[in-house]
């Protein structure tokens, strides 16, 4: 079966201590659960924010160049992610409007080659 990759997006000054209550803790961990027993996680993960990021930059010397941050500056960031094995696109994206309402985030849902 087809694997995705389903990022769920925060703003860069997202802060979870504040954001996060026990109902939204709850969604999250009903979504999980809902997704292990379907037999379609894989791996699911959550990030730091993109701050926290360390990036390396080949250099036309043939070194790496290694800078603190994230490696776009952007105003969001992906916060979390799941990796799900299922039938199809379609299938995919139920599982991301899920995890949209479960995180009360945007999600992206991108295939794996």
């Amino acid at each position: 079966m087809p694997q995705y990759f389903v990022a769920i997006h925060r703003s860069d000054d997202y802060q979870p201590a504040v954001a996060e209550d026990e109902a939204m803790a709850i969604a999250i961990d009903v979504l999980n659960n809902e997704m292990v027993a379907a037999g379609v996680r894989i791996f699911v993960g959550g990030l730091h924010p993109a701050r926290k990021a360390l990036s390396l930059r080949a250099q036309p010397d043939g070194g790496v160049l290694v800078t603190e941050g994230p490696y776009l500056n952007t105003k969001e960031h992906v916060g979390g992610f799941w990796v799900l094995d299922v039938a199809s696109l379609d299938d995919a994206l139920t599982w991301a409007n899920k995890a949209v309402i479960a995180c009360r985030a945007s999600v992206e849902v991108r295939p794996f080659h």
